[in-house]
């Protein structure tokens, strides 16, 4: 009989903590989207290869699917110059303790391929927490309409 007593005061007790883990995991989440963003725009392919998963893919607006090498490869050809590469209106949702998706728009600028090129593209991120913390998996962009002047 105790022991109905003590499971509504765990689960009580147990409630803050949680959400002191998921208010971490936003901030490290959100953190690691920065920093990705922060890589591209200083084109360091380096840094890229080092933090988004081995089987990274990358799912472009045009359909091509990338993995984490071809990223590199790319940014380390310096075919793409980014002067922009910024996320913001960024979104979490979580499902269980494991899986995140980060849901935003990413503003672009630059030159890719001696062509000058400004764009808007909303972007679903797919992270996993590993155990040396959340990282990034899949992306999906899909590039928005200009915006009206």
């Amino acid at each position: 009989m105790r022991s109905i007593w003590l499971l509504p005061l765990c689960l009580a007790v147990s409630a803050p903590v949680a959400a002191a883990d998921r208010s971490a995991d936003e901030r490290a989440i959100l953190q690691a989207e920065r920093e990705i963003c922060a890589a591209y725009e200083r084109e360091d392919a380096d840094w890229i290869g080092r933090h988004l998963d081995p089987r990274f893919t990358l799912t472009a607006s045009n359909g091509k699917i990338t993995t984490r090498d071809d990223e590199v490869a790319e940014l380390a050809s310096g075919t793409a110059q980014y002067e922009v590469f910024r996320n913001h209106g960024t979104q979490l949702r979580f499902y269980g303790d494991d899986t995140a998706i980060a849901l935003g728009v990413t503003e672009v600028k630059g030159v890719f391929g001696g062509q000058a090129f400004a764009a808007d593209f909303q972007f679903t991120d797919t992270y996993v927490r590993t155990p040396k913390g959340w990282v990034m998996v899949a992306s999906h962009a899909s590039k928005l309409p200009p915006k009206s002047p």
